[in-house]
């Protein structure tokens, strides 16, 4: 894959920075910030310079490095320490005062080619231009990194911080210094190739010794995460090595690419840290297994079973109001319906669809019992899908996770109480059934009646009615044949009929309330199951969702 350009990275490392705010070290914020700050400020100053800092410690002989490749005495090296408390410039080629500005250089020299001496002008000093370096380079000499004054320290790491190319002056008593190493060269790990380490007073030392002091300074600074770096000898005193280290700035002048390669460095080296913190991806579908779990919890808490039982024993009950014998359903009538008991007959107070919030149950949600069980089951859900993740994001999303456990105990009733219990649902063999029930009551009455009418007349001696009967034939069966009066015909085969549809309809509204029942359970289910998406789910995804896009933009700027 084509490594990203700069302004990629940038922008890479900026959304990740959004994604990661609140979550990541704050520290590691603010550093990328900086590392974003510089890119865009360095990119809107002089492309046409290439600004190298020669930075050391106190007596490293900075200043004397600066005169030898400059080939002019343009600082001032002296015996009493810190010698150098401003940075110092040498310019090549116009144009690059904003670029001074933005470094906080006072002290400048302006290089160009001239046989006159040099003139003042300000904090302005032309001087010669020396061979080999042409135009395009800034080339600075810092405060001391060691300085006892605190000053001095804060602008020496201001521009190192800036610079585009860095040259490291140091000395061979103090190249192994440990606070040299990992205070300032540590930090610098993958930026070989905008890092030069000169190893200074080389005349000071016998061959062998100073082929031992390069080889052993190649190996610290190969340690220091800086294997490619530039390391060579230089002795500003008989000018071993200046050639070199001018050939070096010249070319990366020339080049122009120094500044690019150096942010584009530290945007990786801060990016890389990023994408540490932001650790592993949580495992893929996690959410989606842990979603079982935490919805049968949550029917728990919502009392789903509790509400589809009363769904069952209402359909039973409103079936047997419908189909039972006329005679003694009104007798079931005197018994609470379960489904009024928790405030879910919605088919006499009828509440308004537009305020679905006015909807509440009598469902004991509040109990200690409840509400820690729901707590045990968010937090068992966002530890199964955040694990893995880096522990700032699994404190947010537990933190989610626990506002959520506050607003679901009011989000269950409401789903509970908005979701369809068919509770005013009637079918039409009910009514066909409770129909036939009264004819058959009907005919039980009239056979009644007529007997209690003969049974009159025949008690004050009167004409008894004209009773017709019933001619039953069993001979077919071994039987004879019967006569049966209509009226008792009526009178018997009502009630026993009627008694024997009202088992029948028994039956069948227990069927059918067992078939309500698995409808509304799917229901109340899917209900249970759009809460826990909405008030847990979809928060702590917010959280992985960041978290995914603080990794995957930090690993496109880190590229």
């Amino acid at each position: 894959m084509k490594p990203a350009d700069l302004a990629t990275r940038t922008t890479a490392l900026e959304s990740a920075v959004a994604a990661g705010e609140g979550r990541l070290d704050p520290a590691l914020l603010v550093s990328a910030r900086a590392v974003v700050g510089r890119a865009r400020e360095r990119g809107g100053l002089s492309a046409e310079h290439t600004v190298a800092a020669l930075a050391g410690a106190t007596g490293s002989g900075k200043s004397s490095v600066l005169n030898a490749v400059a080939g002019a005495d343009l600082a001032e090296p002296g015996v009493r320490r810190p010698t150098t408390s401003h940075a110092l410039a040498a310019v090549w080629g116009d144009g690059a005062d904003a670029l001074l500005d933005w470094l906080d250089v006072p002290r400048r020299h302006e290089m160009e080619p001239s046989d006159e001496a040099p003139t003042a002008t300000g904090l302005l000093r032309r001087t010669r231009t020396p061979v080999g370096i042409t135009t395009g380079l800034v080339l600075l000499d810092l405060p001391d990194h060691d300085s006892v004054v605190v000053e001095h320290r804060v602008r020496a790491e201001r521009l190192v911080e800036r610079a585009d190319l860095l040259v490291w002056v140091v000395d061979p008593q103090k190249y192994a210094d440990a606070a040299l190493h990992e205070r300032y060269l540590r930090p610098l790990a993958g930026r070989s190739d905008v890092v030069v380490v000169a190893l200074n007073h080389a005349d000071r030392l016998a061959p062998a010794e100073r082929d031992a002091v390069l080889e052993d300074l190649r190996r610290l600074v190969a340690a220091d995460g800086l294997a490619g770096a530039t390391v060579l000898a230089v002795s500003a005193r008989t000018g071993e090595g200046v050639d070199r280290l001018r050939s070096l700035l010249a070319d990366a002048a020339r080049r122009r690419e120094a500044a690019t390669a150096r942010l584009a460095a530290d945007t990786r080296a801060v990016a890389r840290e990023v994408v540490a913190a932001c650790g592993d991806a949580p495992p893929a579908r996690a959410a989606d297994r842990a979603q079982g779990a935490l919805v049968d919890a949550l029917e728990d808490a919502a009392g789903v079973t509790t509400v589809v039982e009363a769904v069952r024993r209402s359909a039973r009950r409103d079936a047997h109001l419908a189909t039972g014998w006329p005679v003694t359903r009104w007798f079931a009538r005197f018994r609470k319906d379960p489904l009024r008991r928790l405030g879910l007959r919605r088919d006499e107070v009828r509440v308004p669809v537009e305020r679905p919030d006015l909807q509440h149950t009598s469902l004991p949600q509040s109990r200690p019992s409840v509400r820690a069980a729901t707590a045990t089951a968010v937090r068992t859900y966002v530890d199964e899908v955040t694990a893995g993740a880096p522990d700032a994001w699994v404190l947010t999303a537990r933190a989610k996770g626990t506002d959520a456990t506050d607003r679901l105990p009011d989000a269950l009733d409401l789903a509970v109480a908005s979701t369809r219990l068919e509770e005013a649902r009637r079918p039409f063999w009910w009514r066909a059934v409770g129909f036939l029930q009264w004819l058959l009551l009907a005919a039980a009455v009239v056979g009644l009646a007529w007997l209690g009418v003969d049974a009159l007349l025949a008690y004050l001696q009167l004409p008894p009615l004209l009773t017709p009967d019933l001619t039953i034939d069993l001979t077919r069966w071994g039987g004879g044949t019967f006569e049966v009066p209509w009226p008792t015909v009526l009178a018997v085969g009502g009630i026993v009929a009627g008694l024997l549809l009202a088992l029948l309809g028994r039956l069948l509204g227990a069927v059918g309330a067992r078939r309500r029942a698995a409808r509304v359970r799917r229901r109340l289910r899917e209900s249970v199951v759009a809460v826990a998406v909405e008030q847990v789910r979809v928060p702590v995804a917010e959280e992985l969702d960041a978290l995914s896009a603080c990794r995957t933009a930090a690993r496109t700027a880190a590229s």
